[in-house]
């Protein structure tokens, strides 16, 4: 299995400009914020930080806090744009800004991944706010939404209006991932790939309670179950810092064993620019072929 860093570098309306002693400095579009990061164990750059707003942690490890402010930050967002995909930043009370930018190079990969495939049909569970989704539909590409939250949804199809891509072949559906899936390889649904962000916890709908360590294997086990020869890859992120990226591609390297193909690991990373370090931001494996 090989083990590799997916790299996003700055683009118009991100970039990471300087990051140590435990936090770090971003720029999206025209307003900056500081933010806590516990893998920027280095010294930063410079001292000399000028933010529109920082994030303040809380005590506790389960990632509360709040947002000070010291410019004109609008409180219910800005549009930013990626490649051909517009949609909109916000600061939420998770410390991020309602995308993952770091995402950036998954989403070119599964691009190129599609590039030639007629009527190519992807899946992406735990959707989130629907950058991903958008990225692949921008192309032509009939994608599933899923995520558990109504208000996540309801934010991915207000980015696909912004971004003019209302009219894009996009089923929304509010649901429990596991248990979507589930359904799907009941039905004998295939898809010619699969993007999967699962968080470390969560809570579906209906108060299903989903934990990383216990729901990932079988959750893999059934996306495996909609992919064939045919497909073209499996995407999965981690943000839970306690997983390998050695474990999680062992993983998938096992439940792909009877498909042809390569299955890969690794890290997402950001590079900064001040420097041109890389600031490492999740782990993922993915089997594609």
């Amino acid at each position: 299995m090989k083990l590799d860093t997916l790299i996003g570098e700055p683009w118009a309306d991100y970039g990471l400009i300087d990051s140590g002693h435990g936090r770090k400095l971003e720029r999206y579009g025209r307003f900056r914020f500081i933010r806590p990061e516990p893998q920027a164990m280095w010294a930063p750059a410079s001292a000399d930080w000028k933010a529109d707003g920082e994030f303040i942690p809380g005590s506790d490890e389960d990632g509360g806090g709040r947002w000070e402010y010291s410019g004109q930050v609008p409180r219910d967002g800005w549009p930013l744009k990626w490649d051909d995909v517009t949609f909109t930043a916000q600061n939420t009370a998770f410390r991020h800004l309602g995308f993952f930018p770091d995402m950036a190079p998954v989403w070119g990969w599964m691009r190129a991944r599609l590039d030639g495939v007629a009527d190519a049909e992807v899946l992406n569970l735990f959707g989130y706010t629907g950058v991903g989704t958008l990225a692949l539909a921008a192309r032509g590409v009939k994608m599933v939404h899923v995520d558990a939250s109504k208000k996540s949804v309801e934010g991915a199809r207000a980015n696909a209006r912004l971004a003019g891509m209302d009219d894009k072949p996009v089923r929304w559906m509010v649901d429990d991932a596991t248990k979507f899936a589930a359904r799907e390889v009941r039905r004998g649904r295939r898809y010619d790939g699969i993007l999967l962000d699962p968080p470390k916890f969560g809570r579906g709908p209906e108060g299903e309670v989903w934990r990383l360590e216990e729901g990932l294997p079988g959750l893999v086990a059934d996306c495996r179950k909609l992919l064939d020869e045919k497909s073209r890859f499996l995407f999965l992120t981690v943000y839970a810092v306690r997983m390998s990226a050695l474990a999680i591609g062992e993983l998938v390297a096992q439940v792909f064993a009877d498909l042809p193909g390569t299955v890969e690991a690794g890290e997402l990373a950001v590079r900064e620019e001040a420097r041109g370090l890389l600031l490492p931001t999740a782990i993922w494996a993915r089997w594609s072929r």
